[in-house]
């Protein structure tokens, strides 16, 4: 042999063997038959889906006051999993409403009729086309979840998830779907400087290609759902709600009664809002409160 080739070879495998160690150990597949949940993670060599134990603590029916969130995207899940059209959807509205409580509780609902999650950070969606090829032509319906996307100018990430949604020759396999939240209904700002080159042709407004382009990315979802603030009494509600189950839980026996409700929204006023986690967290403090008085 050539005694240039044999150096080179030599020097390979010592190349070889000092990077060996440095390199992440094989993962087996997820057994998906098993795993209900899985989170995309980010390594040396590009990602990986990595399982998640997930809880089932939050069912639909502990979904208060949006009704009509939850049917609709409810039935959209249920087309999707008999295989019939279904749409990517976006939940966008006010924080702590129940947008990515609704997600969760979808998956308590229809984990055993073959529904998965995948969670992808809205950092990672550069990953996304690499996440959907390894779903593709598993017999299981995955929700790729999104929570509180949204991008800030000049970020250009957006467009690989325009491309995915709809719009490029490779979308999304039969087997997947995007549901996301945001607290914007158009995902990337708009401007003022966007509407400067507005111009009127024979009455018509012609305007930026740029606000078109923003505007594009939330058109892509065809399921829109809206969460709008609570007001006191829906607030209330959820409240006693969640005292009552947890109250339950506990082996404990709690009424509502007038000072519940002046506890709760004190509680809301202190923190300047009233949605459904502030209500949770509320009824998580006074069930405490209740336990410790009869703690012996």
């Amino acid at each position: 042999m050539d005694p240039r080739l044999t150096l080179f070879l030599d020097r390979a495998e010592a190349l070889m063997a000092r990077l060996e160690p440095l390199l992440p150990a094989a993962r087996p597949p997820i057994d998906w038959a098993t795993t209900l949940a899985a989170r995309w993670r980010r390594d040396a060599v590009g990602g990986y889906l990595q399982p998640l134990n997930v809880s089932h603590d939050i069912r639909l029916g502990d979904l208060i006051g949006v009704d009509r969130q939850r049917d609709l995207l409810g039935r959209n899940t249920r087309q999707f999993l008999d295989g019939l059209p279904a749409n990517h959807a976006l939940m966008w509205g006010a924080r702590g409403t129940g947008k990515s409580s609704l997600v969760r509780a979808l998956l308590a609902e229809y984990a055993g009729a073959g529904l998965r999650l995948v969670e992808i950070e809205r950092d990672h969606l550069a990953d996304l086309p690499r996440v959907v090829e390894q779903l593709q032509g598993l017999p299981q319906a995955f929700v790729l979840f999104c929570d509180d996307l949204s991008f800030e100018h000049g970020e250009g990430d957006y467009r690989v998830l325009k491309s995915v949604l709809d719009g490029s020759l490779e979308q999304a396999p039969a087997n997947v779907l995007l549901y996301a939240t945001s607290n914007r209904r158009h995902l990337v700002p708009e401007k003022q400087s966007d509407n400067e080159h507005w111009q009127r042709v024979d009455g018509e407004l012609h305007p930026s290609e740029a606000v078109e382009d923003k505007i594009a990315l939330s058109d892509r979802f065809g399921l829109w759902l809206s969460f709008y603030p609570f007001s006191q009494e829906h607030y209330l509600n959820v409240v006693r709600h969640w005292v009552a189950q947890l109250a339950a839980q506990a082996g404990l026996a709690l009424a509502a009664d007038a000072e519940l409700d002046i506890n709760a929204i004190r509680w809301a006023t202190a923190r300047g809002n009233r949605n459904g986690r502030c209500a949770y967290q509320f009824a998580r403090h006074w069930l405490g409160l209740k336990l410790l008085e009869n703690h012996p």
